[in-house]
């Protein structure tokens, strides 16, 4: 790979950073110097800067000459000799609000506005912080010391614990051997609560003053928790004195895993311990899990490049589950996976020209794009679920202790993991491995009797336009029939006579038992009509597994949406969330064949009154006490379902209980908050709830609600009131920029709302380039965009607007996907929105 020479660390290899910064708030400018040992390779060498002014460079205490290459946001330096080297590049730069670098967080307490600084260095913004070889394999030590303006009562913490100040100048103790990117700090006038592991970690959860103590409570627990789980079964000492984790009021993506201190959204780790719904405490502990499973693996061992971003995402994206299974083994985490991230993966990996989980990256802003969350995340995840399957939980143990004691303070890469799994087992993982992470999408397993004889055939599966490539995976096939072997991995598989099979067993033909391999299945009619008669005996995931797979096939347009809503009905009675989740997903893509305010509309809400009116009688909108997960987690598919029904009851419900609680909605209950405010504002909506909500909006401080709120405003069917919420999109006092997307994806996704919302998105697309380009999260409103859209008009207004800015880095792959996304959708609606209707009709008579 002859792109491959670009990484600077070939030429020069960091071993140490002593760093200086001087931080001013008030003028928003920094400055500092960055000194650095280490080998050089030869004589001219290069470092990576970006938005800095660089205003010498030293080498051994003499100047040297350097050319800052702003295009390729480094600095070349030329040195009198190779060998060791200590470089001292003295430079300043502006304090930006990009979210990105060194930033500012913006918050009120009692109406006074503040501001804390905090990070974000990944993938590559540590150069925007100090001049550094800035490349995951570029491990050294560093020293930091900070001086800011600090006044009385401020706190600044970093990865170490400080060691002293002196003449205002914080120091900081000389890191483990890192990656540039994993550096942290933050200040400002933080609380905070500590608590120690049993291994004698110190645990400790900040955040600003706008926030009740007991919001830090409940991550603390899962936190220390979490810690002692991962110290057993990577049965590897958690290797820093302590673990921070800071919530800051303006923060892009969802977390970062900095190693000792990692930094969260506020939604993501603080929470009122009286009134957050069972959801959100799931997810709050799933995503504090997860940045905690990557302080061993991420931190400790790093992926040498990019292309291995997977290795750490997937991996944490599993741990996540493992480790909150093992802590709170009631809550049933594992099917908080199969809601979120299976469909994720298997809708996302289905579309042609969709990125493998392994890929090739070099340019900076290729790499941010490939933290794709449904592949990256999601399905790396389902791939490493398989892998666990394959070994079992004691090889796992035994493998990654072996991986972390061969690798700790270096680089990996996913063939390391896979041998060291592969040594612990004694199966050839990598081989299985492969086939999954090295090629894009996944396969559909036809299973049917021909001529007598139940057979299997494997070919990719795409949902609109693919190219078949031919490809072929080793498919663990997990069958609840013994005969069928453990790995299928030739094209087509004979397994012997169906009756004798069917009676001998007793029980209908089943594959992918569990649903933990990446694959889905079309059963004939044969097959598929003996499941159905024994419906009732699956087990939840069985069903749950039915519903995903029909409706991908049928989005793949190997069945039909017409022969899924006859099949609905069936599964509405169900107490178990996962089954509801698959059932409402199914239901809620019938939306697409419906005009807005037409007879097959009306239709479709008698659809949604059949499904869920027993549920909501026996549920209910108030939470009961002793209710079982399940239930607190079916709840909001059956209000919403009943909501969009036009349910008199629900509508009457909901009304009411706004009207009691009018004055403190904010102490409605968390689980059906959202449900009571929506309906108000869509159906006895008023300027002045409106402004109302608007106002309660900015000044609240706890993200659930805060979340409720956009949901509920965004779904007003005024235009006046929606012109107003449009006209608020770049006010950042009102919509911080970090939760826009949310914001313009209710408005777009109202029928009454998507023009205005389009038309914003359009006009103003250089404002949000200039606002949130910089990160990871801006192609996501793209992506949103595609989830929405079904119809030829809109599909070429789409074409017209992004054709042109395909060759734009970080967006090419993105516009080229939603474009297929958006075109297989049309042609679906069209072809069957007759179909699909008549049936709807049918099953509601």
């Amino acid at each position: 790979m002859a792109e491959h020479l670009t990484h600077f660390y070939e030429k020069f290899q960091p071993s140490h950073y002593n760093i200086y910064l001087d931080i001013n708030r008030e003028s928003k400018h920094f400055s500092g110097t960055s000194t650095i040992t280490g080998e050089a390779k030869t004589s001219s060498i290069s470092v990576h800067q970006k938005f800095l002014t660089i205003e010498s460079v030293t080498v051994d205490g003499n100047d040297v000459p350097f050319k800052t290459d702003n295009d390729n946001e480094a600095i070349h330096i030329d040195l009198p000799k190779t060998g060791e080297v200590t470089l001292a590049i003295k430079f300043s730069a502006k304090l930006t609000d990009t979210m990105m670098g060194i930033y500012p967080s913006y918050y009120e307490v009692d109406g006074v506005k503040k501001q804390i600084i905090g990070t974000q260095f990944e993938t590559t913004a540590a150069r925007q912080a100090f001049p550094c070889v800035d490349e995951p394999e570029a491990k050294a030590t560093f020293d930091l010391a900070i001086k800011y303006d600090e006044h009385e009562g401020e706190t600044i913490i970093s990865n170490m614990p400080e060691v002293k100040t002196e003449n205002g100048v914080h120091y900081f103790d000389t890191t483990m051997r890192m990656s540039s990117y994993l550096i942290a700090f933050g200040f400002g006038e933080l609380q905070s609560k500590e608590t120690t592991t049993k291994s004698g970690v110190k645990v400790g959860v900040f955040a600003t003053k706008a926030h009740k103590a007991d919001e830090l409570d409940f991550a603390l627990d899962i936190a220390k928790r979490s810690i002692e789980f991962y110290e057993d079964f990577y049965q590897t000492p958690y290797p820093l004195p302590h673990s921070w984790q800071l919530a800051l009021p303006d923060f892009s993506a969802g977390a970062m895993e900095n190693w000792g201190l990692v930094t969260y959204r506020e939604a993501y780790l603080l929470l009122d311990p009286k009134n957050t719904s069972f959801e959100m405490k799931q997810l709050v502990a799933t995503v504090i899990a997860h940045e905690l499973a990557h302080q061993w693996f991420g931190d400790l061992v790093t992926m040498k490049w990019w292309d291995d971003l997977w290795l750490n995402e997937s991996f944490a994206n599993m741990m996540e589950y493992v480790a909150i299974d093992a802590i709170e083994p009631d809550w049933h985490i594992w099917e908080v996976f199969q809601t979120s991230d299976v469909p994720a993966a298997l809708q996302r990996d289905a579309t042609d020209g969709v990125q493998s989980v392994h890929v090739q990256v070099e340019n900076p802003a290729e790499i941010d794009s490939i933290f794709d969350a449904a592949i990256v995340y999601a399905k790396g995840a389902r791939m490493l679920v398989m892998a666990r399957a394959l070994v079992g939980d004691e090889a796992l143990h035994k493998g990654l202790k072996n991986y972390f004691t061969a690798h700790k303070f270096h680089n990996a890469t996913g063939a390391d993991l896979w041998s060291a799994l592969g040594d612990a087992s004694g199966i050839d993982v990598g081989s299985i491995m492969n086939s999954w992470l090295e090629q894009p999408g996944y396969p559909v397993v036809t299973a049917k009797v021909e001529n007598g004889n139940l057979t299997l055939s494997q070919h990719q599966f795409f949902i609109g336009d693919g190219k078949d490539a031919g490809r072929k995976w080793q498919i663990p096939l997990n069958s609840n029939y013994d005969v069928v072997p453990e790995i299928m991995s030739d094209k087509t598989l004979t397994i012997g006579n169906y009756d004798e099979l069917r009676q001998s067993t007793g029980k209908p033909f089943f594959l992918n038992v569990g649903n933990n391999s990446h694959f889905i299945i079309q059963y004939d009619e044969t097959l598929m009509k003996d499941i159905l008669d024994h419906v009732n005996d699956l087990d939840a995931i069985s069903q749950l597994q039915i519903l995903q797979d029909l409706r991908l096939l049928a989005d793949g347009r190997k069945n039909s949406y017409a022969n899924i809503v006859p099949l609905l009905p069936r599964f509405a009675d169900s107490h178990s969330n996962i089954v509801n989740a698959a059932l409402y997903r199914a239901a809620n893509n019938l939306k697409k064949f419906v005009t807005p305010k037409s007879p097959e509309e009306k239709a479709l809400k008698e659809l949604f009154d059949k499904l869920s009116s027993a549920q909501l009688d026996r549920l209910g909108f108030a939470p009961k006490a002793g209710e079982s997960n399940d239930d607190q987690l079916t709840r909001p598919y059956i209000l919403s379902a009943g909501l969009y029904a036009e349910n008199a009851d629900a509508m009457a419900s909901a009304h009411s209980l706004f009207k009691e609680n009018e004055n403190h909605l904010a102490d409605l209950s968390a689980d059906v908050r959202v449900f009571v405010l929506r309906n108000e504002v869509k159906n006895f909506g008023s300027q002045a709830l409106f402004d109302k909500l608007l106002d309660a909006y900015r000044k609240t401080s706890d993200a659930s609600y805060k979340q409720d709120i956009c949901a509920a405003l965004t779904s007003t069917t005024d235009p006046k009131l929606i012109a107003e919420l449009v006209g608020k999109f770049e006010e950042a006092d009102t919509i911080k920029p970090q939760d826009l997307r949310a914001w313009f994806r209710g408005v777009l996704a109202n029928d009454d709302g998507q023009q205005a919302a389009w038309d914003w998105i359009r006009n103003d697309w250089q404002w949000l380039e200039d606002t949130v380009g910089g990160d990871m999260e801006f192609a996501t409103y793209i992506t949103v965009i595609s989830s929405v859209f079904h119809t030829p008009q809109r599909l070429e207004e789409f074409k017209s607007f992004f054709e042109p800015k395909i060759p734009t880095p970080g967006l090419t792959r993105e516009i080229k996907m939603d474009i297929s996304v958006i075109d297989s959708r049309v042609q679906l609606v069209q072809d069957e929105k007759d179909a699909v209707n008549e049936a709807v009709s049918k099953t509601v008579k």
